[in-house]
């Protein structure tokens, strides 16, 4: 378990903001420092949260600043910063813009803080993640992105909801790139350990898995000037807890494929993966039938060709 564990949120909008207020209220850290480029927004938030620690009865530290000095020698580091989609965007249409973003912060992370373990949350995530890789030059095992998370309880809402359910009687996983060609495994999501197959018709199911392909794109729509945060904080806390916790979890995290599942071995995208102290501790290979592994390949496939955009644009 990480003891006084020292968390660093590179990004002080909507989902760094509220990562921080969730990883202080759970007390995963002794230190959680907020940065953001623009003054005085890292400080505001920090303060806000901090005052609202005896209500809430938390005894974690957060430190607002601007100055990367004050992340040094984290033990964990998110990263936020980027710029939201817009309605009609899709998260392809960010890359240019967030490489950029991503080309500066991890270049700090690394200087600063580069035995950390770095969860990226950007878009578009899983080249976001490769981005990171490639400038921060972070161990294999100490680099992962959040997205299979998020997409998975997006998943296991719309299944609770139909099923009329708890929520807590749900389990839910989605693999591949964090796109609209993410690959929701029906047979592996559950309710009281009966498999969605077992309980919905294929329409239902379909509608099910398209609602959850399309439930970053819903939110967007309704918010208008900017995107989800809320459960996107939520299961990027998850992670985070698996690491700190060293629960030896198994979620879906954007990691480097190693190979599994017959997919690229240089590239990131969304696997089962066990977290623990040591991050990455585990890429953990599901017997997929034909068509899932199709369907992963596919994702896969398309993480590749942003890659191969961030290479030929030269934006690295």
């Amino acid at each position: 378990m990480l003891a006084n564990a020292k968390i660093s949120i590179i990004g002080a909008g909507q989902v760094g903001g509220t990562t921080m207020l969730r990883i202080a209220e759970k007390e995963l850290a002794k230190t959680v420092v907020l940065l953001d480029i623009v003054e005085g927004l890292p400080q505001g938030k920090a303060l806000d949260e901090m005052e609202a620690a005896p209500i809430e009865g938390f005894d974690t530290e957060i430190i607002g600043t601007n100055d990367y000095k004050d992340t040094e020698n984290s033990d964990i580091v998110i990263i936020t910063s980027g710029m939201p989609r817009k309605p009609g965007m899709s998260r392809d249409d960010l890359l240019t813009t967030n490489v950029k973003i991503m080309k500066d912060v991890a270049a700090n992370v690394a200087k600063y803080s580069p035995n950390a373990i770095v969860i990226v949350v950007a878009n578009p995530l899983d080249a976001m993640v490769y981005a990171a890789k490639k400038v921060g030059g972070f161990a294999d095992n100490k680099l992962m992105g959040q997205a299979g998370c998020l997409d998975s309880t997006r998943f296991a809402r719309f299944i609770a909801w139909e099923a009329k359910c708890s929520v807590k009687a749900v389990q839910a996983m989605t693999l591949g790139g964090h796109g609209d060609d993410m690959v929701p495994l029906t047979r592996y999501s559950t309710v009281r350990g009966v498999p969605i197959t077992e309980i919905f018709d294929k329409e239902t199911i379909e509608r099910l898995v398209e609602r959850t392909r399309k439930g970053g794109g819903e939110i967007v729509s309704l918010l208008k000037t900017g995107s989800a945060f809320y459960a996107t904080a939520s299961a990027v806390v998850q992670m985070v807890e698996a690491i700190v916790k060293d629960t030896k979890d198994v979620l879906p995290c954007a990691v480097k494929t190693q190979g599994k599942y017959g997919l690229d071995p240089d590239l990131f995208v969304g696997l089962p993966t066990r977290l623990g102290q040591n991050g990455v501790e585990e890429v953990v290979e599901l017997k997929l039938n034909d068509e899932e592994l199709a369907a992963l390949k596919a994702s896969a496939d398309h993480v590749k060709d942003l890659c191969n955009r961030i290479e030929e644009l030269k934006l690295l």
